[in-house]
């Protein structure tokens, strides 16, 4: 930007030494998450039609800093592809992120029944 411009012309008539975007720091923006059903297992159900790049970010958050959940996923159609531009299934998606899923048509009984 100019005013970053500035700065470093500033800084540099100044004689002093700097670095300029040279580190790159990793945080965590605190959100809530709701599922859309819990079962009495203790299973989480979460329900999707079209699953967007922030939705399947939001899963894998809540996943990673709540290992103790069982979230798995109910989809409309997995075997729709991520994007226009990728192969890559829903489905795909959910087993190379360890996500259990399943079509809304065929929940397997299973879950349901579990203790």
């Amino acid at each position: 930007s100019k005013l970053e411009e500035k700065v470093a012309d500033l800084l540099s008539n100044l004689g002093v030494s700097y670095e300029y975007e040279s580190t790159k720091v990793s945080y965590v923006i605190q959100h809530n998450y709701t599922p859309d059903f819990i079962l009495p297992s203790g299973i989480w159900l979460e329900t999707k039609g079209y699953w967007d790049s922030k939705d399947r970010k939001k899963v894998l958050a809540v996943i990673k800093q709540n290992p103790d959940i069982d979230l798995r996923m109910v989809f409309q159609a997995p075997y729709n592809t991520i994007s226009k531009k990728s192969k890559t299934t829903y489905a795909q998606w959910c087993e190379k992120h360890g996500i259990k899923y399943c079509s809304y048509a065929s929940i397997p009984i299973e879950w349901l029944t579990e203790q």
